[in-house]
């Protein structure tokens, strides 16, 4: 992923951005057939640096992984497309997104007190309202279930967080383009235009606080 020093995201702002309820993916792994993509939920602990998860124990992940741990994680939301008309000349449409990248080392957890721990850890996160579903090794209904999932932890080395939004572009015109987006919006009802212009207005108000604008 290309970015540039006016789209960096900054560690502050990706973890609110994740925080905000953006915990489903894509996990990437190197196979030996070639690419494994994986769209997944996830739990995020970034103060420990690592991510929790699992999937099903026939996923071809698992051999990518055991052939080489190193994966990415991404996570891309609030997108939206900008015609070149949109942002003066020469005209150059672009597509508008935010994107956090987690370069990881994944470790498989294979044994029933682990994975149990990660499933625990998940319902915590996923589904707080009912604490009274939990997993028990050796108890049902879930203990005899854990046979047919395997664990994931990964191990964060990088993050790499982008928010594309016309950012090197003047104030003006990125208000302009706010104003674009939310009349696509009320014309066709897409929720990404809004969420994609709430994003362009936040970055705009904060650019004085940027610093880096070079190519």
């Amino acid at each position: 992923m290309l970015i540039r020093g006016w789209d960096r995201g900054t560690e502050p702002e990706w973890r609110q951005w994740l925080a905000a309820g953006r915990d489903f993916g894509t996990l990437a792994a190197n196979g030996p057939q070639g690419p494994v993509l994986v769209p997944t939920h996830f739990l995020l602990d970034a103060d420990a640096g690592e991510v929790l998860l699992h999937l099903a124990a026939p996923n071809p992940l698992f051999a990518a992984v055991l052939a080489d741990p190193h994966v990415t994680l991404a996570v891309t939301d609030d997108y939206a497309f900008a015609p070149g008309r949109w942002r003066d000349a020469p005209y150059t449409p672009t597509s508008y997104y935010a994107s956090v990248q987690f370069s990881c080392t994944a470790e498989v957890v294979d044994d029933p007190q682990g994975k149990a721990e990660i499933l625990n850890r998940q319902l915590a996160h996923f589904q707080p309202e009912w604490p009274e579903d939990r997993v028990a090794v050796g108890a049902a209904p879930y203990g005899p279930l854990l046979t047919g999932l395997r664990g994931l932890r990964l191990t964060v080395r990088r993050v790499r967080a982008k928010f594309k939004y016309d950012d090197k572009k003047p104030v003006e015109l990125q208000g302009e383009i706010a104003g674009r987006l939310a009349e696509r919006h009320a014309a066709t009802g897409n929720p990404q235009d809004a969420a994609a212009r709430a994003q362009l207005l936040r970055r705009r108000s904060r650019r004085p606080a940027l610093t880096e604008r070079s190519d």
